[in-house]
């Protein structure tokens, strides 16, 4: 896969998903011991592009639907790689270890050591409390609209009909994120090959919080897209990157003053 640099390229919205330490709903998903920051929307084709090159996709099926929609036929492993683009500006370095192109590994606290903040694909948990548990943290609805009312298809959700939306056309749901009810199902960090979400042409069920799916990892689908999470070092991990800093910088200095 060649790295394309991208001028210019703009860096999508995100919204902060607080209350740590909740606990998690019924299903065992949604808790997260830490705040992180979640993407609007879902990655675009032209945003996918602009990062790691036009060759990663389906060109017949990106043609067809538009660079303003999500980018779907893009397996989990170019996700990562365009979520370490993000981090390092390089499709091989951050929190997904590829060697030779192929995915080896994830180690996000190697990332953030060396890079402070980082990109990644939401874990199962990140996504879910995204996507469910209520901004006033009084607990998880059944659908990311905050509720346990079926959003209306073509209205407030892209699901039920032919093909995907522009991403951020829909209602805004609870957290500030658009599309986690519709347009394309989205992957998962962790699971396996699991996605999430619903698709444009599903049914309301598929949106639901209790509801998972599956896709095989080394393959695209026209129904499967992506969103990255915004991860900071804790504070005291923050910390101990800034001292490292300023013993390296010390060091530094103390060789050039001996002439070392």
């Amino acid at each position: 896969m060649a790295l394309l640099v991208a001028a210019g390229m703009t860096q999508a919205a995100y919204v902060t998903i607080g209350n740590a330490g909740n606990a998690a709903d019924t299903t065992g998903y949604g808790a997260v011991g830490y705040t992180y920051k979640i993407s609007d929307k879902e990655v675009t084709i032209a945003e996918m592009a602009a990062a790691i090159g036009a060759g990663d996709g389906d060109e017949n099926y990106w043609s067809s639907v538009g660079t303003a929609a999500p980018a779907a036929n893009v397996s989990l492993y170019e996700a990562m790689k365009y979520c370490n683009y993000l981090t390092s500006g390089n499709v091989n370095d951050g929190a997904y270890v590829f060697s030779g192109g192929v995915y080896q590994s994830t180690d996000r606290a190697s990332a953030i050591t060396t890079y402070g903040t980082i990109y990644a694909l939401p874990t199962e948990d990140e996504w879910y409390k995204a996507a469910y548990f209520k901004s006033d943290a009084s607990g998880y609805s059944l659908y990311a609209n905050g509720t346990d009312t079926a959003p209306v298809a073509g209205t407030d959700s892209s699901y039920d009909g032919t093909t995907p939306w522009v991403v951020g056309t829909g209602t805004m749901e609870q957290n500030g994120t658009y599309d986690m009810m519709g347009n394309v199902f989205e992957w998962m960090e962790d699971s396996a090959g699991v996605i999430r979400g619903g698709c444009y042409y599903g049914s309301e069920t598929s949106l639901r919080s209790s509801v998972r799916y599956f896709n095989n990892p080394s393959l695209g689908d026209v129904a499967v897209g992506f969103r990255p999470v915004e991860v900071v070092p804790e504070p005291a991990t923050a910390l101990s990157l800034v001292l490292g800093g300023l013993v390296v910088a010390g060091y530094r200095r103390i060789r050039k003053n001996y002439g070392l």
